[in-house]
């Protein structure tokens, strides 16, 4: 049986699945085989395995972490909003349906059975295993059905190590208020405190550390500093949405209200010379010059389209389009760009909608979901003869299938002799999420935009999977510095040694 420890946390945000991608990575680093478990995530971020399982894309880039493949049995059940009342239901990597919140509520426990199964199956092969709750265990309107905090970690008997943000204001209420909404049991579980995101001299903290620790009978194993490694994130509360960061080459982002897979963008993000936007209002739209537009996926195409048109930003594109500006399209973000998307079965709840017709392709939705990892090369036109090395592979998320206009020029020939994506002059689209991992295919393509702008790049585009692993590397020496692993090695009854 693997030992097993648990990240709480006092709110969403507060930095669980960071915390456990670090400690995910220490244990590996000491030779601790380790993997991640969250036993329900809330995510429009999201991964497909090697054999085509969609889960929370923070339990695989917790897996990466570890230096393992990502599977479904790290993260069994998997909600994503397609509304604010309901969510398309994911179970051991595959859609069972959508439900509204209340029905979920209803039937979330009649899962438990595959949660636990998941868990054991990581339990039989692993030494260690890092289990990240969800929200926070105080929410005390939940906890009669908690499948993902408290009520887990009765389940698998979990000892508890609780997260609170310091940079959001009120650590100290947060930790003491989530500890006295628990009952007995349940803060008998928590082990150990954790204060995330300190910015500045963490010795003036320790008057107030002192009072936590008696007020609680918990102590605080660890005063976390806002870290600067880049670890990519799922929550629609990401900071990654307003950083700040200039370069020569000015990206942009729309930031649909569903947007999906934003992590797609993570190794632009990692470039020195890419500042990377996203794009909210027309008025930015208009008053920034970018050198290219990334229509991102979306959980909600068709309603995501009708907020881009009636918000004014597709004139704006329109415009960009005539100025030879590059537009990109990925997975939901193509759809929109072709000619009709129909749905016949009601996936999305409209039966047609007009696309901004840049591609000739049309999309109609299917029943069933789309998944799987791809690879291909890119096909050779005169838009993308600048890819030296046009081998290129990513996944695949989506509902909708496109069929071709005559005439259409496909983006990708994939390794099965099937056809991904579409070309026609400044304007392309894909399915691959994750295509800017491929550092040949991202390097090229920001050299051209560079040669537009007549600039030149002073770096090449560093290998994204290096640059990844340096990061878990930083975070792993940030817990370790700043976090007593002693004692964490002593709640799981390890010897550090």
């Amino acid at each position: 049986m693997a030992k097993v420890i648990m990240i709480q946390g006092t709110m969403s945000g507060a930095g669980k699945s960071l915390i456990t991608a670090g400690l995910c990575r220490v244990f590996m680093q000491d030779g601790y085989k380790t993997a991640p478990f969250k036993s329900q995530n809330m995510a429009l971020n999201s991964y497909i395995t090697e054999n085509g399982s969609e889960i929370g894309r923070a339990q695989a880039v917790q897996a990466q972490a570890c230096g393992i493949k990502p599977t479904a049995a790290m993260n069994p059940v998997l909600l994503k909003p397609t509304t604010d009342m309901g969510s398309q239901v994911i179970v051991n990597g595959s859609s069972i349906g959508t439900m509204a919140a209340k029905e979920y509520f209803q039937f979330k426990k009649r899962l438990i059975p595959q949660i636990m199964a998941a868990y054991e199956t990581l339990d039989k092969a692993y030494d260690i295993i890092v289990v990240e709750g969800a929200g926070s265990p105080a929410e005390i309107n939940l906890k009669s059905e908690d499948i993902v905090n408290m009520g887990l970690a009765k389940m698998i008997d979990a000892p508890v190590l609780l997260v609170g943000d310091i940079d959001c204001g009120g650590v100290f209420a947060q930790l003491y208020g989530t500890v006295a909404l628990l009952e007995e049991e349940e803060r008998k579980r928590i082990k150990g405190m954790i204060i995330n995101k300190f910015r500045g001299d963490a010795g003036i903290l320790a008057p107030g550390i002192t009072m936590i620790e008696e007020k609680c009978g918990i102590g605080v194993l660890g005063v976390l500093p806002y870290t600067t490694a880049d670890i990519e994130e799922e929550d629609s509360q990401s900071s990654r949405f307003y950083r700040k960061k200039d370069g020569i080459l000015k990206i942009g982002v729309i930031r649909f209200p569903r947007i999906s897979n934003y992590t797609d963008f993570a190794p632009l993000e990692a470039c020195d010379d890419v500042e990377l936007i996203y794009i909210e209002t027309v008025r930015q739209f208009a008053q920034t010059g970018f050198d290219m537009v990334i229509l991102p996926g979306s959980k909600n195409t068709m309603s995501d389209l009708k907020w881009f048109r009636e918000s004014g930003m597709e004139a704006q594109l329109f415009e960009i389009k005539r100025n030879k500006t590059l537009i990109m399209g990925i997975c939901g973000g193509f759809q929109m760009l072709g000619r009709t998307i129909s749905d016949s079965f009601c996936v999305e709840g409209e039966a047609y909608l007009q696309g901004m017709n840049l591609l000739p392709v049309e999309t109609a939705f299917a029943c069933t979901k789309h998944t799987t990892q791809s690879a291909g090369r890119v096909c050779e036109n005169k838009e993308f003869n600048f890819i030296k090395n046009p081998d290129v592979s990513g996944y695949e998320i989506h509902m909708g299938e496109c069929s071709y206009d005559k005439g259409a020029k496909p983006f990708i020939i994939k390794d099965d002799g099937t056809y991904d994506g579409c070309v026609s002059e400044n304007v392309f689209g894909t399915y691959f999420h994750g295509i800017f991992e491929n550092t040949d295919f991202t390097d090229a393509l920001l050299t051209k935009l560079a040669k537009q702008k007549h600039l030149t790049r002073e770096n090449t585009t560093e290998n994204y999977a290096v640059y990844r692993e340096r990061q878990f590397d930083m975070l792993a020496d940030m817990v370790r510095t700043h976090m007593n692993m002693e004692a964490v090695y002593n709640i799981l009854g390890l010897d550090k040694e």
